[in-house]
């Protein structure tokens, strides 16, 4: 199914204009149902501006009073151009989330060893050198690497996780992990992400006040 241009900012839009379920949104957007639910709780890494898939010509008004009349209908999206998709080379990662990738890479290693080095390299956008210096611990910033969940960190989706260890389990012979958060972990999983949030927060005005505070003493 067809995904929209911006699909983060486009259920941003949804959650705060329409009636729409969360599924609804999170099914048209191609997102996880609890990536919709941080973002109504604004627990999301960072604050998304809106955009209106109506004014991209991605959904009518009347697709919407649809979905709005029966939780059930699945939203359908209007056609337009095909996109030009990267057909080589690896995943493409934004600047700020790229010294984020050790760590995804170890979480993955260490939670799910079935998956391979390829798929590894697919989803999170690296090198096969890299996954092994993580691997055998010969990276030369292994001592500050820490495991964090790839999803949380920003690097993919959660539906795409999902996705690639049903596969790699599949084809290891082994059952699939069950994702339980919806089954009453879903208040503790967005309070965990607030916290980490605000964490983040304070951390960055305790360094902003160090750093203001280094200047003033220096010009003393």
């Amino acid at each position: 199914m067809a995904q929209p241009l911006m699909p983060h900012a486009t259920a941003a839009w949804l959650v705060d204009n329409t009636a729409l379920t969360f599924q609804q949104i999170a099914d048209f957007c191609g997102l996880h149902i609890l990536e919709v639910q941080a973002i109504a709780d604004d627990t999301a890494g960072t604050k998304l501006t809106g955009r209106d898939p109506v004014r991209a010509h991605e959904l009518t008004m009347d697709e919407i009073e649809k979905g709005q009349a029966d939780p059930a209908y699945r939203l359908q999206m209007l056609k337009g151009p095909e996109p030009v998709r990267r057909t080589k080379g690896p995943r493409y990662t934004p600047v700020s989330k790229r010294q984020d990738k050790p760590d995804g890479i170890a979480w993955l290693i260490k939670n799910h060893p079935e998956v391979s080095d390829a798929a590894i390299g697919k989803l999170i956008g690296t090198t096969r050198t890299t996954i092994e210096a993580i691997r055998d611990r010969s990276h030369w910033n292994i001592a500050n690497i820490v495991p964090k969940d790839p999803v949380t960190l920003g690097l993919c989706s959660q539906r795409e996780l999902d996705a690639l260890v049903a596969k790699a389990a599949k084809k290891a012979g082994i059952a699939a992990p069950v994702d339980s958060r919806l089954e009453g972990d879903r208040e503790a999983l967005i309070e965990e992400l607030k916290a980490e949030r605000e964490a983040n927060v304070r951390a960055a005005e305790q360094a902003a006040a160090a750093e203001a505070a280094a200047q003033d003493s220096a010009e003393a």
